[in-house]
Formats: C-alpha cells, sequence, structure tokens
C-alpha cells in the first residue's frame, strides 16, 4: 500500500526541522539549578480556548487512544468532533509523519494540533475515512507511556482496509488525567509491510 490515510495523511510540502534542548535534572550535585528553567514551554498554560477534556477520554491509557481514533472517524461529509480530538494533546505536542524519498532516504513532516486540524480536516471529512486500532504495545515507566499501536483505515465502509500502518503514541500521566505528547507515525508500504508482531496486541 502506498497512499496515505487519515492520521497517515499530511498536505504539507514544508519540512519543519525542529531543534532539541536538552535539560540536565537537578540533582545534589547541581544545588540551585531550576528544573525545568524558569520561562521554559514544557508545560505551558492552557489557552483559554483550548478545549477542555471528558474525563471519561482521558482517565487511562485504553481511554485516550481510543478517544483519539473515535474523534477522527465518521461518514463520508461528516463532521468530525476536532475539539476533542485538540482536547488530548498538549497544546505545544506535536504530530510527525514520515515522508520517505524516491531515492531510499526519508524526511519527516512536524506538525502543531492546530496546524494538523486545518490541513486535513477538509480531506478527511470528505473521504470518510474511519481509523480502528488493530493491536497495541504498551510500556509505561513513572509519568510516561509509549504506545504502539498498529492501526487500519476504512473508507466508506468498505471493509478491505485502505491503508494501515503504526501509529507511536507517547502520553504524559499529569495526576489524574493522561495528556498526548507527541503522535509519530507511519504507513505500511510496499517494501515496508507490517511484520506479523505488530499485528496482534503483546502480553504486558
Amino acid at each position: 500500500m502506498n497512499r496515505s490515510m487519515t492520521l497517515g495523511v499530511v498536505l504539507a510540502s514544508t519540512f519543519i526541522l525542529a531543534g532539541l534542548g536538552v535539560l540536565q535534572p537537578a540533582s545534589q550535585d547541581q544545588p540551585g539549578e531550576e528544573h525545568p528553567p524558569a520561562g521554559h514551554p514544557s508545560f505551558p498554560e492552557l489557552a483559554a480556548d483550548w478545549p477542555k477534556a471528558k474525563a471519561e477520554d482521558v482517565a487511562s491509557v485504553d481511554a485516550i487512544v481510543k478517544a483519539m481514533y473515535e474523534s477522527t472517524a465518521g461518514e463520508k461529509g461528516q463532521a468530525r468532533d476536532w475539539d476533542r480530538f485538540r482536547s488530548l494533546f498538549l497544546p505545544n505536542a506535536q504530530l510527525v509523519a514520515t515522508r520517505p524519498r524516491p531515492d531510499g532516504s526519508c524526511g519527516a513532516v512536524f506538525l502543531k494540533v492546530d496546524e494538523f486540524v486545518a490541513q486535513n480536516r477538509r480531506y478527511i471529512e470528505k473521504g470518510g475515512f474511519v481509523d480502528s486500532e488493530i493491536a497495541r504495545r504498551t510500556e509505561t515507566f513513572a509519568h510516561i507511556t509509549q504506545v504502539w499501536s498498529t492501526y487500519q483505515t476504512i473508507q466508506n465502509k468498505n471493509p478491505t482496509p485502505y491503508v494501515r500502518g503504526i501509529n507511536s503514541i507517547q502520553l504524559l500521566k499529569d495526576g489524574n488525567r493522561y495528556w498526548i505528547v507527541s503522535l509519530y507515525w507511519e504507513c505500511e508500504r510496499e517494501k515496508t509491510p507490517l511484520p506479523e508482531k505488530y499485528l496482534q496486541s503483546a502480553q504486558n
């Protein structure tokens, strides 16, 4: 399969390269160091217009992954619940899609949540795409969770998958809720079929 899908379709043509700053953890060897430094945008205050998540959508890993898939799903011409989708993410979260090149190299496209919605709303709603999870592997340590979610997409109720792929979802546990920190994905292609082990959920 060599076409993109709902969460796998990004209509941007320009790669945005993000620089990464490294924060050293505070310790007894570094007295007085702030962590994070004052003014660091690691967890900004939510803007007044940022949608508030339903408690049941973000109460667990299962709930937030389910809500992510449900919020972009619908029939052809049906409006999606984009506020529900946005409410699952930190405002400064990144959505990243791989972009293979003809020469065999590969780049990536980086989008903020609002950029993703703006660029894909019309395509998703017009196309009648529905994503669903078919397998999952999950790892958690303290406040971080990595979800390796295998998905498939059908179009206009056609039972044959339009495309399949893997969503790598990074979550933050913040008190009584989860946030999506980043969503990073790649679609299955002819030269990179999904391995059988990722077509069934791991026993954690």
